[in-house]
């Protein structure tokens, strides 16, 4: 069953449905890829534990054989697919051999099914497993171009060959910013793998399935694959600035970013008169952390003014914690000052986004990388119906209150009036 947090899911699914709903697919950044084909890799543990009989009643080796035949049957034509190996080919004693014995198996490429078959028909459990080097390695494999990109680990223990530590080395790949998703599989896992394999697949935004059947492995790693093949928005990387002046300047899109433990980042946006800002931030708690911590999303004039603010709370019970804004400007509004431009139209606003956070580690919790950062920005034409919220400047604190205020007023009037009727009728009879 696949492990991930429900909370999570959940989470990423109420993120897709606003970047849908929204965010109109005007972006000019983080447009679906279509261009180059998906490309996955395969990433196969054969070291000497796969010989073990406790899946269906043949060995994990054997399962992970007839599974691959039928994943790679049922691989779409257009995704270019690799394999690669750990542990497939030193079956010695000697630690720092074993720990590169990683190799490309079939290249990553267009398929040839017979040929992949017959490649991945020669393998015998045999050495160790060193799981971080596999994945640095995988990683290159699939470089170039701006497709998709995903691994899926497929893995009957935790890696061997430590210090190289593979979910130190799942956030390093993260870190670079090539939109890289790892997929884990534990076969028939213990609790020491399952918390590994969970570790590498939430550094990347992948996810984690514990495998106890043949049909389990087959099915998910076919889902993982056409997943590959489906197109998708890929963020475009940035990096906020330590203040507003300076900071990057952002168009509609879906960026990503890392930040450290309570950092502030900064980026800017144009707004015209008559146009609506919108935007949202999600944090990927990739790495334990300490309870209550929370996420602000913040949009000020240059010079410093609050004009709305989003904030979320958490206290480690989901690996994802979102929040947004909107922000609407009149047609009649200049800046900040009342500036108009040069032909004496009103000017348009840099609005200034901050996102911020208030996380912290345990001590023994490496804190860098940074976390993952990802940010939606979309401008679109302000609302014409007064009905709209954003109209009445619900985000921006005053209105909001004023009409829970008036809200309660009226409630507590009605209820009373209620209550000495009540007590009247009582009273007659």
């Amino acid at each position: 069953m696949i492990t991930r947090k429900w909370v999570a899911a959940g989470a990423s699914g109420l993120l897709a449905a606003l970047a849908v709903g929204l965010f109109p697919a005007s972006a000019a950044a983080g447009e679906p890829v279509g261009k180059d084909s998906p490309k996955v890799e395969l990433v196969l543990d054969v070291s000497g534990s796969m010989r073990a009989t406790d899946i269906d009643g043949t060995s994990r080796m054997a399962a992970a054989k007839q599974a691959f035949n039928e994943v790679l049957d049922a691989t779409p034509d257009e995704v270019q697919l690799g394999i690669r190996t750990l542990g497939a080919t030193y079956p010695g004693d000697d630690r720092q051999v074993g720990c590169k014995d990683t190799k490309q198996l079939y290249p990553v490429g267009k398929l040839n099914r017979t040929e992949a078959k017959t490649a991945v028909a020669t393998l015998a459990p045999t050495g160790w497993t060193p799981i971080g080097p596999a994945l640095l390695g995988a990683a290159e494999d699939l470089k170039g171009g701006n497709a998709t990109r995903r691994i899926v680990l497929i893995t009957d223990g935790e890696d061997t060959c430590a210090p190289l530590d593979p979910c130190e080395v799942a956030r390093d790949i993260a870190a670079q910013g090539i939109h890289l998703v790892i997929d884990t599989l534990g076969l028939v896992p213990d609790a020491k793998t399952r918390d590994q394999l969970v570790c590498i697949a939430e550094a990347t935004g992948g996810t984690y399935t514990s495998v106890q059947h043949t049909a389990e492995l087959s099915g998910r790693v076919k889902q993982l694959v056409d997943r590959a093949a489906a197109p998708v928005v890929t963020p475009v990387a940035t990096e906020g600035a330590k203040q507003c002046q300076g900071a990057p300047k952002l168009g509609a899109g879906l960026y990503t970013d890392r930040e450290a433990f309570g950092e502030h980042r900064w980026y800017q946006v144009d707004v015209k008169p008559g146009q609506e800002l919108r935007a949202s931030v999600s944090l990927g708690v990739d790495r334990a952390v300490n309870n209550d911590y929370g996420v602000l999303l913040r949009a000020t004039t240059i010079h410093g003014r609050e004009i709305v603010r989003g904030s979320e709370a958490g206290d480690g019970r989901t690996d994802v914690i979102s929040t947004g804004l909107r922000y609407p400007k009149a047609e009649s509004d200049g800046d900040e000052d009342g500036g108009t431009a040069g032909d004496g139209k009103p000017a348009v606003e840099t609005v200034c986004l901050q996102v911020s956070n208030s996380f912290s580690a345990p001590a023994n919790v490496k804190t860098t990388p940074g976390m993952p950062v990802e940010l939606t920005v979309d401008v679109v034409d302000g609302p014409d119906d007064a009905a709209d919220a954003a109209s009445f400047g619900l985000g921006r604190g005053w209105w909001l209150l004023g009409v829970l205020v008036l809200a309660g007023l009226v409630a507590g009037l009605v209820w009373g009036w209620l209550s000495r009727w009540r007590v009247s009728v009582w009273r007659t009879n």
